[in-house]
């Protein structure tokens, strides 16, 4: 049992550290291209790199139900726990620079995609993935960076229009951005090499001390798949409101990600493994989570409809966690 912990604290240690540097890295980045399109496209990307490998290799299995379970749980957990505690540490004295409300206006086109992913994702799932299907979530996804590019360009042109900020951005610029790109890299890096080592010694020391297999899939995997981006959140989130709204992009647009690229992949890489016309078959259990996933990806959207986000959507997004863990019991996991 020792040894098993020792394992875990290592990895964990390793996880953390490369955490951290993601943080760091993608604040200095956003000095050049913005909070909210680091936070959505090269932070999304990054800390989806270890789900994106996972989904890879039970493609090559046939392993669908952890194919696209992987993007079906990231979704469930990092909605509400993971948008929960970001929203504690931003809005309580375990940040910086606390603030009384997280203004979410900004993100008006994150959050309609996300529930439009999210819809078609679902309703596209009852015959089944194929090539049909993956064209299309690729396609969505090639709209969102699209999307996020021309909006960082018009946020760059109405931040540059007097000679102070342009000198300002440019000696920001060259003396942050080589500093900032190491350490996402090495980040990023750190997080790919570090996450599914991680999760192999959570789960080792789950059953070393005798947790239940029930508490170790619906709990403790989901959680510890999920580390990576709730750690780097954490980090940013206590940065104060600049790190909030990357925090707050890396969430909305990871699981923007997952509903496009991560499904993606996973039909390509059956359809690499299996033969064109291969596809991903619908079962009972993955159009159960399919549909809870869907209700609770709107339903923890619905505060953010409101454009602001306080200490009680917090705790509302930590019941929201709790119902969804209470009906992961009930649904069945053969």
């Amino acid at each position: 049992m020792t040894g098993s912990f020792l394992y875990l604290l290592g990895w964990l240690t390793e996880l953390i550290f490369a955490s951290w540097l993601l943080s760091e890295g993608s604040e200095h980045l956003s000095e050049r291209w913005g909070g909210r399109f680091v936070g959505r496209t090269l932070l999304s990307v990054a800390t989806t790199l270890p789900e994106i490998a996972i989904v890879v290799a039970a493609a090559k299995t046939g392993s669908y139900n952890i194919a696209i379970g992987s993007a079906l749980g990231s979704n469930l957990f990092m909605m509400t726990l993971g948008l929960a505690v970001m929203i504690i540490i931003a809005t309580t004295r375990l940040s910086k620079a606390p603030q009384k409300f997280i203004y979410v206006h900004e993100f008006k086109m994150d959050k309609i995609l996300l529930v439009i992913t999210a819809v078609i994702a679902a309703i596209t799932f009852v015959n089944g993935y194929d090539v049909t299907e993956g064209i299309l979530f690729a396609g969505l996804f090639v709209a969102y960076l699209c999307l996020a590019f021309k909006e960082m360009k018009k946020d760059k042109q109405d931040l540059l229009k007097t000679e102070l900020h342009v000198d300002q951005e440019e000696k920001k610029s060259k003396k942050h951005f080589s500093r900032a790109m190491i350490l996402f890299v090495v980040g990023t890096i750190g997080i790919f090499l570090g996450a599914e080592p991680f999760v192999e010694s959570l789960q080792g020391y789950a059953s070393d001390v005798g947790i239940s297999v029930a508490i170790l899939a619906v709990i403790i995997s989901p959680i510890a798949g999920e580390m990576p981006e709730k750690i780097s959140m954490i980090f940013l989130a206590r940065k104060g409101s600049k790190g909030v709204s990357i925090a707050l992009a890396n969430v909305l647009g990871s699981k923007i990600v997952n509903n496009t690229l991560l499904l993606s992949v996973a039909i390509l890489a059956v359809m690499a493994y299996k033969g064109f016309f291969a596809k991903i078959p619908g079962t009972p259990l993955l159009e159960d989570q399919m549909i809870l996933v869907t209700v609770i990806t709107i339903v923890a959207l619905m505060p953010m409809f409101r454009n602001k986000l306080d200490l009680r959507s917090g705790i509302l997004l930590l019941l929201l966690y709790a119902i969804g863990i209470g009906i992961q019991f009930v649904l069945p996991h053969s």
